[in-house]
């Protein structure tokens, strides 16, 4: 269950990734920063 909820949050940040180049906001970089180090910290522990 972790292995898919860090997935989950992998995909979720790389397409804000995407929505950062668009329109360069700081909450969503926050928002990436944060799911990234989830979908890490849950996907690869």
């Amino acid at each position: 269950m972790k292995k898919l909820i860090g997935l989950a949050a992998l995909c979720v940040a790389i397409g804000m990734l995407f929505m950062l180049f668009m329109t360069n906001r700081f909450v969503g970089l926050i928002l990436i920063i944060l799911l990234l180090l989830v979908g890490y910290n849950f996907f690869c522990c």
